[in-house]
């Protein structure tokens, strides 16, 4: 297939040619069909799997035969949860749109509102927002949705975990009831589905990614450490390996800061991102990591939700996060489409369980290294974290006549396989005691990207 067969008009097949793509990805080639049909769609879809151009292709091919917005309205509204990702979405309507008459604008917190108020003025075709700031320029009359033609939110699963439901809710008290509605998640959870009852008609449903599965071009191994030595093994990596592009997480904002400067002061360019930096450092730190003036970017798990980067080589856990699903989206930021990658954790002995609840989540013992130098006083545990029992078939129950037991149940086999029936629900159905619900800092589950088009900029 084709993005010539998807019902595509020429201008925005020239737009996907420009970026040097002829062949869509699973999400573009099941969604792209599914919006230009008029119907309401659930997607469920990672970052890197070109899932933003599943929805900005199609919803620029309907707008663009309709009436030019005017006078502070909106035409279609995409919701998303960070400001990065805002702005990245917005970068590929108008990449895709620039052959087109339409307008789009994005507005998002952080920075000043006046300017935003300004170009809403004149109506917008396309409006990228995250939801709290949204909320304030609709009560200062800066924007209206009476022809609000279609809904689109991206990455709800995460609008949920960091808290957004209540705005979202007040969002769609506001919009027309007669519009399409499309939402884009990591997955089909019991909360995204109880949000899209209220939110979706008969929707298509497209689910593209596969459970728990980590990044297959993805060279996975953790190095042993004492808590105190992480930084001083990190510089060690980075200039033994001449490492010129490294992507690091940790686990909170401190952290990422004081790391940026212990890296900077060992000669290595570095910067931190999370949600305490202001949009334009946020904005510029991305930007030097990409040209290659940052050699390390020290990230949040939030900060970086939503970051498009190319060939990422390396990927370095200074801290593991508490909820497994994010190692995954974590290491998925390597290994994108087609090429290798590499993911460290540096593991200090306090993680043990945070190691075993990663390894029982993606079925695999990682690989120990202790690197030359850096041996830790307190090694990590040698046991491999138990993996989900495989799923057996009950036994045939005994028949009556085989007696009962003291407690005059019935005796035999047939209680016993009930029990490790519902043991197999527990380790398989999404890992019950570990990671089922989002952490109370703003984490949450996350599956593994494809190996497709990043998301954001690539069709």
């Amino acid at each position: 297939m084709h993005f010539s067969d998807l019902g595509l008009c020429d201008a925005l097949q020239a737009a996907v040619a420009e970026r040097g793509y002829d062949t869509p990805s699973p999400i573009q080639a099941q969604a792209i069909p599914a919006v230009l049909s008029g119907r309401d769609v659930m997607a469920a879809a990672q970052t890197g799997t070109g899932k933003t151009a599943g929805f900005t292709l199609p919803l620029l091919e309907r707008l663009r035969t309709g009436s030019p917005a005017r006078n502070n309205q909106v035409r279609a509204l995409v919701l998303t949860p960070t400001r990065e990702l805002a702005a990245q979405v917005a970068e590929s309507v108008a990449t895709y749109g620039k052959n087109l008459p339409l307008t789009s604008t994005v507005v998002f917190g952080g920075v000043k509102i006046n300017p935003q108020m300004q170009r809403l003025r004149g109506g917008c075709d396309v409006l990228v927002a995250t939801p709290g700031r949204l909320l304030d320029l609709y009560q200062q009359n800066a924007v209206k949705f009476d022809h609000l033609e279609v809904l689109i939110l991206d990455e709800a699963d995460r609008m949920l975990d960091m808290g957004f439901i209540h705005d979202i809710r007040k969002i769609l008290a506001k919009l027309p009831p007669k519009r399409q509605n499309l939402m884009f998640s990591a997955t089909f959870s019991p909360e995204i589905r109880a949000l899209a009852k209220g939110l979706v008609n008969d929707p298509v449903e497209v689910d593209i990614s596969p459970r728990n599965t980590t990044t297959e071009l993805v060279t996975q191994w953790i190095a042993p450490v004492d808590k105190k030595r992480k930084p001083a093994l990190l510089t060690h990596l980075i200039q033994e390996n001449g490492w010129f592009q490294v992507l690091v997480f940790s686990r909170t904002k401190h952290g990422a800061n004081k790391l940026a400067k212990q890296l900077e002061a060992n000669g290595i360019e570095a910067a931190a991102i999370h949600g305490n930096k202001s949009q334009n450092a946020r904005t510029r730190a991305l930007a030097d990591f990409k040209n290659g003036k940052v050699r390390a970017l020290v990230a949040t798990d939030i900060a970086a939700r939503g970051l498009d980067i190319e060939q990422l080589p390396q990927v370095v856990n200074v801290d593991l996060p508490n909820v497994p699903e994010d190692y995954v989206h974590r290491i998925g930021r390597t290994g994108r489409a087609g090429a290798t990658g590499q993911a460290i954790s540096l593991v200090s002995a306090d993680e043990f369980q945070q190691l075993k609840d990663i390894e029982r989540l993606t079925q695999q013992q990682l690989e120990r290294k202790i690197v030359a130098g850096f041996e830790p006083s307190e090694p990590l545990p040698t046991g491999r974290a138990p993996l989900p029992p495989k799923s057996k078939r009950p036994k045939k129950p005994k028949p009556a006549s085989a007696g009962r037991n003291r407690n005059g149940q019935p005796s035999g086999n047939g209680q016993r396989a009930q029990q490790g029936s519902k043991g197999n629900q527990s380790g398989n159905g999404g890992n019950s005691s570990h990671g089922a619900k989002p952490a109370g800092n703003g984490q949450r589950r996350r599956r593994p990207p494809g190996n497709h088009p990043a998301n954001g900029n690539k069709a």
